[in-house]
């Protein structure tokens, strides 16, 4: 499960080339929702911006490529992230970044938290259930307990940004209505 694979072998560029188009459709998908970053949920990625996050995300490419486990964990993880992504992109653009962000808080401070909450958990568990399972039935295979990984991996990012960000939007309204 920890083997790697020689540098510059057919396999090696297989899983480069997986790497790179995940990771690709992440930044493409990205780019399209959110061009400004404004909408990022990832404060890391927020912070670097395009240029670093690209030779960042190249290097790590080019690094985990000689790991067939956690390149396919990271590649699928970054096609989940980039199908969730696309799925509002359009929205997201045709609003703006700004007014989808206010229209996003306006919703959410609309709805019970615990409300929100339990959606949110249930999303993730169901998510996670999945990937569970695959981890549970993979039979030792190499792919399918990396996809499994992969996609408890993202629902568990899901559950972390989604969480920040109703932290920092709960803050903000806490520090407004303090002032008021």
């Amino acid at each position: 499960m920890d083997d790697t694979i020689p540098f510059a072998s057919h396999e090696y560029f297989v899983m480069l080339a997986l790497l790179l188009f995940a990771r690709g459709m992440d930044f493409l998908s990205t780019w399209i929702a959110t061009p400004n970053l404004v909408l990022e949920g990832n404060p890391l990625v927020k912070k670097l911006g395009w240029k670093w996050g690209a030779g960042i995300n190249l290097l790590l490419c080019f690094t985990f490529a000689a790991w067939p486990l956690p390149a396919i964990v990271i590649s699928t993880s970054s096609v989940l992230v980039a199908a969730r992504n696309f799925q509002s992109a359009w929205l997201m653009r045709s609003l703006g970044e700004e007014p989808y962000r206010n229209w996003h808080v306006e919703r959410l401070q609309e709805t019970r938290i615990t409300l929100y909450l339990l959606c949110l958990f249930a999303q993730t568990a169901l998510l996670s259930g999945v990937g569970a399972a695959l981890v549970f039935f993979t039979g030792g295979q190499l792919v399918s307990l990396a996809v499994g990984l992969g996609i408890i991996a993202y629902a568990l990012a899901v559950a972390i940004y989604t969480l920040l960000s109703v932290w920092r939007i709960r803050r903000v309204r806490r520090h407004n209505a303090w002032d008021s």
